[in-house]
């Protein structure tokens, strides 16, 4: 669609949602995403002026580290000045997970519902609590891109909130649950357990909350929905399992997963693994190739260097060993592993993982996972060898590889 068309859609979208002198809190990705985050941000500001809408900006981090001021100006494309004069009487605020004041209770999913919801794997109560700031809003308003997504099977949505603007207790289960179902079982299916919890968590948030859901391929915007939170990324799912799956009519030995710069540690250059995962053959290898990377995560960085990298089973069978470890952090670490079982104290994992990053080799070597060195891989000799069964992925991270016929994915 051209500019005039956009903000045609966006405008009638807008003004028939939000109601005039409506006081607006705009929910925005953090920079791990491809979206026109700036240009939308603008032109979606623009929209409600003309509403009189008072209006506020959060990003969604989730437990992303908070982005600077001179980031933040990049991200929402402020080439010279102050956000305070790109966008007058216009809060950007950090989302801060871990900080308790920060957060408000909205309620709680109880464990009889999270038992049906996760068809029996898990049943505990789970306490929702969100940014507080939330209160001080009549509307909540979702910008966000909608790629296949591991835990949730497509990101965006109700995703914003849970975990993007909540507290740790749904960021942990929201990753458990994911880890226990598997990324591949999860990874580019629209309904799910996970997706079936965070709409209900949703659902729970005390003011109308609207979407900008956005398709964005090739570097494109391809398509945009405008709506109620689950309607627009319903919308927008429909055309992302048509742009962002790429089926194979084989399964490779060895892939070269290249990870843009947007991702800044392994946590979250670990979708270079996870979109692929399904089209490797099994003892096959994939390689991310991430020489800008020098750590496992920013956040959880220490944890992860603690406990390693393990398929899900090594956790679920060792409950005492691993009390008091963030949920999150083992699920992400079983992810990075992929698939695979634990059986008489030995892991076995169905692929290997290498990281050729700024990681040295003792450190991704106790950590489990296998080291190269990118100075030693030429990009220039994996093209064009699907038939020897290397796959080279140019820009990894959020195009879904499968496999040509459903149900053949290992």
């Amino acid at each position: 669609m051209n500019s005039t068309e956009l903000d045609n859609l966006l405008h009638d979208g807008l003004t028939r949602r939000i109601p005039c002198g409506s006081k607006v809190l705009l929910i925005i990705p953090d920079t791990t995403r491809t979206a026109p985050v700036a240009d939308m941000v603008r032109r979606i500001h623009r929209i409600l002026r003309e509403l009189n809408a008072q209006h506020d900006i959060m990003v969604a981090l989730g437990t992303h580290p908070p982005l600077t001021e001179p980031a933040l100006r990049r991200h929402l494309g402020i080439a010279n000045g102050s956000l305070e004069e790109a966008y007058p009487g216009v809060r950007v605020i950090n989302h801060a997970w871990d900080d308790p004041a920060s957060l408000v209770s909205i309620g709680a999913i109880p464990a009889k519902r999270i038992a049906e919801l996760s068809h029996g794997l898990l049943a505990e109560n789970v306490p929702l609590t969100l940014n507080r700031a939330i209160r001080n809003y009549d509307q909540l308003l979702i910008l966000g891109p909608v790629f296949p997504h591991e835990v949730a099977g497509f990101s965006g949505g109700s995703k914003y909130l849970f975990p993007g603007i909540s507290g740790p207790e749904m960021i942990d289960f929201f990753h458990w649950l994911g880890a226990i179902i598997t990324s591949l079982k999860t990874i580019g299916i629209r309904d799910n357990p996970v997706r079936a919890v965070l709409d209900e968590a949703a659902a729970q948030v005390p003011l109308p909350v609207h979407a900008v859901s956005m398709v964005v391929h090739n570097g494109k915007l391809s398509h945009v929905s405008v709506g109620g939170v689950k309607e627009s990324w319903r919308a927008a799912v429909e055309q992302s399992q048509r742009l962002h799956v790429v089926r194979k009519p084989r399964l490779y030995r060895r892939v070269l997963a290249c990870a843009p710069k947007m991702y800044d540690d392994l946590w979250t250059g670990g979708k270079c693994m996870y979109k692929c995962e399904a089209v490797v053959a099994d003892g096959g290898e994939i390689v991310i190739y991430a020489p800008h990377i020098n750590s496992f995560s920013i956040t959880h960085g220490r944890v992860l260097e603690q406990i390693g990298y393990h398929v899900i089973g090594y956790y679920l069978q060792q409950p005492e060993r691993f009390k008091g470890i963030a949920r999150a952090a083992m699920a992400v670490s079983s992810y990075i592993k992929g698939a695979g079982e634990y059986r008489d104290g030995v892991e076995h994992p169905r692929i290997r993982i290498t990281v050729a990053s700024g990681i040295g080799r003792e450190a991704c070597e106790r950590a489990g996972l296998g080291y190269a060195d990118p100075a030693q891989i030429n990009l220039r000799d994996w093209p064009n060898r699907e038939e020897e069964g290397l796959l080279f992925i140019e820009k990894a991270g959020e195009t879904l590889y499968l496999p040509q016929e459903k149900g053949t994915a290992p």
